[in-house]
């Protein structure tokens, strides 16, 4: 695949006082500037150093980005279905020309080994070209004769500026959930993602320029909490969309609709993965390996919990696992033989030791500690070996919090219906899994089962594009869930038209009617 550069021009350097690191600033009306809300660094997290900066937004930069996207959107919003589509699949082809140093870039930001970059960013073009197909989603739908002489139909319009608020785990997929659907809909779109990982963004608003998208229908602002309450509190804009923590997303839940916004708020999770007895033990060891420790653990779901029925499964399982461990490769992102990378920052780093700590002042059987990991070369790197925790507690912190880090821990129970109910109680309902030969269970779990997806012998259930995204309780607040068919539902509004043409007789009128109209009459 093909890696250079779109061409466009480059960011103007940084100001007065900031250090020579490169700037990734920000995308506005299809320019890059660095705004006047100063800068901060961005980690490569193999190393532990600064190795570049991002320029943060003040709330004139984001008020400039949303005057953009107001300016383009009622041009865009005009432009056919069609003819959006046509800049989406030009997008989607620059994205596999340019998807080398894409990975890169997320690589050396987030410290993900970079074929998992390249899983993350071929999930996030599915999603562009399920949106390619546009014209379909939005066609609407016709009634004739819904009355006597009365035909009745609905459209999709656009809702005007939309806004997405993404995190640091999933730098280009979880952006592209948003904005390729948002923008197919006719609306115009301000993106704010992590900024600790903001290069990718960038490098992406431009293939879309590249692309053909008019200026101001796509635009990025980096920052921090002044950035994303100045998009929050901006009557302009529309809708939001969000990905993060619980707790913020229940802020910005309810700070965004009591302004009488549409709000999506992805939250946290606790996602527990359910073994039988008559499961593949090897087979789900494996699984559990990639579900656990992929991306250091940094994803939303990620299996954090192995239920586990019966003590001898237990037993079994826990080692299985600690074999397979031993066997993990810890490294840079950049070396694609490394199984995993480190953490994002030396604050993940520290929050996870803090919950290995309170685990074994709980009681928690540490049966494989990952801390103290040196990686030759890399020795101020955020790095932590794979920990496993078995025989723990519910009442446990390490089992009730997400802890965001490569960290499983294991459960016994006696029963199914025990499990179940372990997985119902938690608080989070983002997605289970059930390892299983046994079809009868496997219904039961999918049917009893409060979550929002559901892997059977699958450990991450991440749903296709032509599927919605989402959780159940405390990990969605919201009624609409990300991508798939709930986008675009999402991203517009249905307006019903009602019209009746009456021959022009003159004196065949019937006179006034006062009951209320029904499709009878």
């Amino acid at each position: 695949m093909k890696s250079a550069e779109p061409h466009l021009a480059q960011v103007p350097g940084p100001t007065a006082g900031d250090s020579a690191l490169p700037l990734t600033g920000h995308f506005i009306a299809g320019r890059e500037c660095a705004g006047n809300g100063g800068s901060q660094d961005v980690f490569d997290p193999a190393l532990g150093a600064p190795a570049s900066r991002v320029a943060m937004a003040d709330s004139a930069t984001v008020s400039e980005a949303v005057s953009a996207a107001s300016s383009a959107f009622p041009g865009w919003a005009a432009t056919p279905p069609a003819r959006r589509a046509r800049i989406m699949f030009r997008f989607r082809e620059l994205l596999e020309q340019h998807a080398d140093e894409i990975c890169r870039i997320i690589s050396s930001e987030h410290g993900k080994v970079l074929g998992d970059a390249a899983g993350e960013l071929q999930r996030g073009v599915e999603v562009v070209e399920y949106a390619c197909g546009i014209a379909e989603l939005l066609k609407g739908e016709h009634s004739r004769e819904a009355g006597p002489g009365i035909d009745s139909w609905s459209e999709m319009q656009p809702l005007g500026v939309v806004a997405g608020i993404t995190p640091f785990n999933f730098p280009a997929m979880v952006p592209m959930w948003m904005y390729p659907l948002a923008i197919c809909c006719g609306n115009a779109f301000v993106l704010k993602p992590s900024e600790r990982d903001p290069g990718a963004s960038l490098y992406i608003a431009r293939l879309l320029r590249q692309a053909g998208l008019p200026d101001g229908v796509f635009n990025v602002v980096n920052g921090g909490r002044e950035a994303v309450e100045a998009l929050l509190d901006d009557a302009r804009v529309q809708a939001v969309s969000f990905v993060g923590s619980t707790p913020v997303a229940e802020s910005i839940y309810r700070r965004t609709t009591a302004a009488g916004k549409r709000v999506q708020a992805l939250g946290g999770a606790k996602n527990h993965a359910v073994i039988l007895p008559d499961a593949d033990l090897a087979a789900s060891a494996d699984a559990l390996m990639g579900a656990a420790y992929g991306s250091c653990g940094q994803r939303c779901m990620a299996i954090s919990v192995a239920v586990c029925v019966g003590e001898e499964t237990g037993d079994q399982l826990a080692g299985l696992l600690r074999r397979r461990i031993a066997a993990l490769r810890v490294g840079p992102g950049s070396d694609n033989q490394n199984d995993m990378g480190p953490l994002v920052s030396r604050d993940s780093l520290e929050r996870v030791l803090g919950y290995i700590e309170q685990g074994v002042g709980q009681g928690a059987e540490l049966a494989v500690d990952g801390r103290g990991l040196i990686v030759p070369g890399y020795e101020n790197g955020f790095f932590i070996g794979a920990c496993l925790f078995d025989r723990v507690k519910p009442q446990m912190s390490i089992y009730r919090d997400e802890i965001f880090g490569p960290v499983l821990c294991l459960l016994r129970v006696d029963s199914l219906a025990e499990a179940i109910e372990l997985v119902n109680s938690h608080e989070y309902g983002n997605g289970a899994a059930l390892f299983t030969r046994d079809g009868e269970a496997a219904r039961r779990f999918s049917s009893e089962a409060q979550i929002g997806m559901v892997g059977i012998n699958v450990a991450l259930p991440v749903p296709v594009a032509s599927q919605s995204f989402g959780g159940w309780k405390r990990s969605l607040f919201g009624d609409l869930h990300a991508y798939g068919p709930d986008a675009t539902r999402f991203y517009t509004r249905r307006k019903t038209m009602t019209q009746r043409w009456l021959p022009r007789k003159p004196g065949d009128s019937a006179g006034p009617k006062f009951s209320f109209p029904s499709g009878g009459a």
